[in-house]
């Protein structure tokens, strides 16, 4: 189990839930849990967010490991230019 930490706007979408468990061992299949245990992110996480895992951003790499103990973070994805 990865312990995962929701902030900003997503925390909020999902109810004020900051921290969940969810059963994954790389980045995809940590969003389809995601996206299961909080159906209400489903449209956030389709328009895109980010994943922080120890301290490293990850945006599109989907089948990126999930350490066992790593401290996860589920965040905006930031725009710019």
């Amino acid at each position: 189990m990865v312990q995962v930490t929701l902030s900003g706007s997503i925390q909020q979408a999902a109810g004020g839930i900051s921290l969940l468990e969810i059963e994954a061992k790389n980045i995809r299949q940590l969003l389809n849990g995601l996206e299961k245990q909080c159906p209400e992110l489903k449209p956030l996480i389709e328009k895109g967010i980010a994943v922080a895992i120890d301290g490293t951003i990850y945006r599109d790499d989907w089948f990126q490991p999930i350490p066992a103990d790593s401290e996860v973070f589920i965040i905006p994805r930031l725009a710019g230019g």
